[in-house]
């Protein structure tokens, strides 16, 4: 099979390795395709606690495919089954997951992509952040994450206030159900204009989801006094400072939305098939760019740079 092996900052290559065997509880994937998350770009650039080459086909973890082949003792699944599995090496043709990292997907999707981690983790923050009808929410940063909360915010019954850089994304908020929209260019304008916008109060929820240190310090001022403050991005590129005198001053709830427990993932991979056949989020519009195994690097650079026009970009094997 064909697999994609991380060989060095900025170097992918396209190598022929063997197909995996499933272990016992797992099952085999014929991979239809994979999404690219940001949180593979620090590995795709190259950070000094990396150790390359990685193993073929990681560190992929959005796949969606058909189950090629079962372990011996797996009683749930079958070959042909369409899933979606948060599995590990699937940057590939093919990958093993065990019975418990794999979700079952209706038939209503069998021909559409659907890279499951990035919208279990959707569901997951909607959850964390603890949203109530009537509430006001700012969601900082609209990419694809951004556009899938404020989906589900606005569906919950909660008003969103969409803050981001491009012209472009912002448009896509409003699609995605927010009621009003904020470019995100000057911090004391958004502020004023967030205080105007809630009558001086701010935000019950604050969600950031860029992963980046000046989006975080708005967030805290756009947070309500004994509000809650989601941290959503991924904040991959080192420490970061907070001014910790307003977050405690405000009595400010602050939740880092980055789960761990696998278990956790796969119940929002679950709650995430309900949302879409529900009509409460429709991320196939959101996937702006797909690209085959052989342009992953390709990929990569387009994810990094996000040009006006991209949200979500997946690599296609079939």
């Amino acid at each position: 099979m064909r697999s994609a092996i991380f060989s060095g900052p900025g170097i992918i290559s396209i190598r022929y390795v063997a197909k995996p065997d499933p272990a016992p509880n797992e099952v085999l994937i014929h991979l239809s395709g994979c999404g690219l998350c940001s949180s593979n770009i620090p590995v795709y650039e190259g950070r000094s606690w990396f150790n390359y080459p990685f193993e073929p086909g990681s560190p992929g973890h959005e796949g969606w495919g058909v189950v090629d082949a079962v372990g011996s003792d797996v009683k749930d699944f079958k070959a042909g089954d369409h899933v979606a599995a948060l599995s590990y090496h699937a940057y590939a043709e093919y990958d093993t997951a065990p019975v418990d990292s794999v979700v079952k997907l209706p038939e209503e999707f069998k021909d559409k992509p659907f890279p499951g981690e990035p919208l279990g983790c959707a569901m997951n923050i909607l959850k964390r952040s603890d949203i109530q009808e009537g509430q006001t929410v700012a969601v900082i940063g609209i990419g694809f994450l951004g556009a899938l909360l404020s989906s589900l915010i606005s569906s919950a019954g909660a008003r969103v206030i969409a803050i981001s850089r491009r012209p472009f994304s912002l448009d896509i908020a409003k699609q995605y159900g927010a009621s009003e929209t904020i470019i995100m260019d000057d911090h004391w304008r958004i502020i004023e204009e967030v205080k105007s916008l809630t009558n001086g109060e701010f935000c019950d929820r604050v969600i950031e989801a860029t992963g980046h240190q000046w989006p975080l310090d708005l967030a805290g001022e756009l947070t309500r006094v004994r509000g809650k403050l989601i941290i959503a991005g991924y904040h991959q590129d080192g420490p970061r400072q907070v001014n910790m005198q307003l977050w405690n001053w405000r009595g400010l709830d602050v939740i880092n939305a980055h789960e761990r427990e696998q278990k956790v993932y796969i119940d929002g991979i679950r709650a995430a098939v309900d949302a879409v056949l529900k009509g409460d989020m429709d991320p196939f519009p959101l996937i702006t760019h797909s690209f085959g195994l052989d342009q992953i690097t390709e990929a990569f650079d387009l994810t990094g740079k996000r040009p006006d026009g991209f949200l979500k970009a997946i690599i296609k094997y079939q």
